[in-house]
């Protein structure tokens, strides 16, 4: 239905997803304390990191990774004006955050916590796991009260823009208009002059072949080519070499028990006095003061912990679970909070343990000992892994033995081929420029086509292509750049000069065609089978030869319309009638309401975004290049 405003509302929503709060895990606070002092920006002098904004590159790398599948391509992040974009795409986080928090916008406790038990990463059997949060944060090196504070200013940002985007306002009397617009139908047919038919009449001669071949040089160039033997030395090459004995397996295991074995976990609980570490002495005492008040009453009763937690604790991740973070293992918390947790006993309740982010009153409810995998569960992993240490190792003792072999003895690979115990092997024709897979990078290629290896015949340098993994070659064969001779493409610039030819007959026969039949005289048209078209399903025809139909006349039928195209020569097409759009019932009107709300809503979002660029004192230091 209402497809041109559903593609572009689309559009916004992908380029919004693109700009607009996009940290899952890492919101702009993230980057706060970071002590970055060669920042890529200012905001109202409040900096945007070199952390955070090499962050938000990769995120976009990420995202655009999961969109494009095979075709992304990782070197468009290397532009100038992606940089600028992303840079700037920050500049308006900051900005939104900022205005939404100067107008008292704020979320509660709850808001938060339902936002992260919906997230899917922390859920286990579909349900929130208040160890797995633990665990998927840590992984992140983040810890639950840093997360949510992010949270917390990304949806105070969030609802700066439904404000915007949630209250566009149209009227029925516009939706009814547009839906007329839209869902209006043509009856057509269509006639094609093809170019076809003109072939027997075009001609071409000798000369003007030559004329094309000598104007149009760059169309018939051949790029540099070689083939090359190779030589691929490789870790990887090494571990079927490599030999380890059980009893060498086995004595790993034993000296590397560490390795093998569950460290020590704690569960607590915890109630939260939330006050930042910079906030003014009179509101930190106020903070301990409450703090103090709930220890005692916790220590007068440890078994109403779970309770006072979920009434007073004011960590939104764990209070609606009684303060309950889940098992952890040491470092996953603030030091702090980490050093309190390990020196309690079980059921013990510590004193207040002061952190960044306010008053901590921790019980220990649980500990889970260190426990070791046994032996013949982990001997072929074990296995596995000392031969791939031994292949390392093997490839780090050769590797500089290896490089000295192919540069001292430039003109063989056989030698180096015999240190590394890899065969030499024959690459197809490789073409200057064109990386082709893995051996044949950028890196590679430029030694290949190097004057070192072309002009004097030697080895190249040994390169690596990989991690643990050198590649060295030398020229077997050479073609260098060169323009296809005349009479090997003459056939080839003859049927293009053709073809250019009676499309120029085809245009100028369909224009002359298509005023006979404006005129109302007689053409010899073969038209197709009459069809309905609409603005969003309109079959073969082009964007612009539709409009030109919607823009007929239907009152005055039929209709004659057409435009060239380099496939078809020239297309005609006749308006026979006009099908009007049914009366919309209210579902659909709503529909369309809603949809053209939204809209208008994102261009007011837009708008004020700007508005608040223009408004902001932002200092941009990429590189003058990407300054706008």
């Amino acid at each position: 239905m209402f497809d041109f405003v559903h593609e572009k509302r689309r559009l916004v929503q992908i380029v919004l997803l693109l700009i607009i709060l996009p940290f899952a895990f890492f919101g702009v606070d993230s980057y706060r304390h970071a002590g970055d002092t060669d920042a890529p920006a200012t905001v109202n002098g409040a900096k945007i990191t070199k952390q955070e904004f090499e962050t938000a590159m990769r995120q976009q790398q990420d995202r655009m990774r999961q969109m494009m599948g095979p075709s992304y391509d990782p070197a468009a992040f290397e532009k100038p004006e992606v940089k600028h974009a992303v840079l700037d795409n920050l500049v308006a986080q900051r900005l939104l955050i900022e205005r939404a928090k100067s107008v008292g916008l704020t979320v509660t406790d709850e808001q938060i916590a339902q936002v992260i038990a919906g997230i899917d990463a922390f859920k286990a059997e579909g349900k929130f796991d208040q160890a797995r949060y633990v665990a998927a944060l840590a992984g992140q090196n983040m810890v639950p009260l840093s997360f949510e504070a992010r949270v917390k200013d990304d949806l105070v940002g969030q609802q700066m823009r439904d404000a915007y985007v949630q209250n566009g306002y149209t009227a029925n009397t516009a939706a009814d208009r547009v839906i007329a617009i839209n869902e209006e139908q043509r009856v057509i047919s269509v006639a094609h002059v093809s170019p076809a038919a003109f072939m027997a009449q075009a001609k071409v001669d000798d000369a003007a072949v030559k004329t094309y071949y000598e104007q149009n040089q760059k169309e018939f160039q051949v790029p540099e080519q070689v083939k090359v033997e190779y030589v691929k030395f490789s870790s990887s090459g090494l571990m079927a070499k490599a030999e380890v004995k059980a009893e060498e397996v086995r004595k790993y295991y034993d000296e590397h028990q560490s390795e093998f074995a569950t460290p020590e976990q704690r569960q607590a609980s915890h109630i939260l006095i939330a006050v930042p570490a910079t906030a003014p002495q009179a509101e930190q005492d106020q903070a301990r003061a409450k703090a103090e008040q709930l220890l005692a009453q916790v220590k007068k009763n440890p078994a109403q912990f779970a309770e006072v937690a979920k009434q007073n604790s004011q960590d939104p991740g764990s209070a609606a679970h009684g303060g309950d973070l889940g098992l952890f293992g040491r470092g996953m918390m603030v030091k702090a909070f980490d050093d309190a947790v390990f020196a309690l006993k079980p059921g013990e309740i510590s004193g207040l343990v002061k952190s960044d982010f306010g008053f901590h009153i921790i019980k220990l409810v649980a500990v889970k000992a260190s426990s070791a995998t046994p032996f013949d569960v982990v001997r072929d992993t074990v296995a596995a892994k000392m031969r791939q240490q031994k292949a390392a190792d093997g490839f780090a003792e050769l590797a500089d033995k290896f490089s000295n072999a192919v540069y001292e003895q430039s003109d063989t690979l056989k030698p180096a081929a015999a240190l590394a115990g890899a065969a030499v092997e024959q690459s197809a024709w490789l073409v200057k420029g064109a990386v082709a897979g893995d051996v044949w990078n950028e890196k590679m290629l430029q030694a290949v086509f190097s004057d070192d290896v072309i002009k004097n015949h030697r080895n190249t340098a040994a390169v690596e292509v990989a991690a643990n993994t050198l590649v060295a070659a030398r020229l077997l064969e050479h073609k260098p750049a060169a323009v296809r001779a005349l009479n090997e493409v003459q056939e080839m610039i003859k049927q293009k000069i053709l073809r250019e030819k009676a499309l120029d007959m085809a245009v100028k026969q369909g224009t002359m065609l298509l005023g006979q039949a404006k005129q109302g005289s007689k053409t010899d048209l073969s038209w197709s089978v009459a069809q309905a078209i609409s603005h969003a399903q309109h079959g073969e025809l082009d964007v612009a030869l539709v409009r030109q139909v919607f823009q007929t006349n239907g009152a005055k039928l039929p209709q004659y319309v057409g435009a060239e195209s380099k496939l078809d020569g020239f297309i005609i097409v006749r308006v026979d009638s006009v099908k009007a759009a049914e009366k919309p019932d209210e579902v659909k009107r709503g529909r369309y309401v809603q949809q053209l709300r939204q809209m208008i809503g994102e261009e007011m979002f837009q708008a004020y975004l700007n508005d608040a660029k223009g408004q902001a004192k932002i200092k941009l230091n990429l590189p003058e290049t990407v300054k706008q």
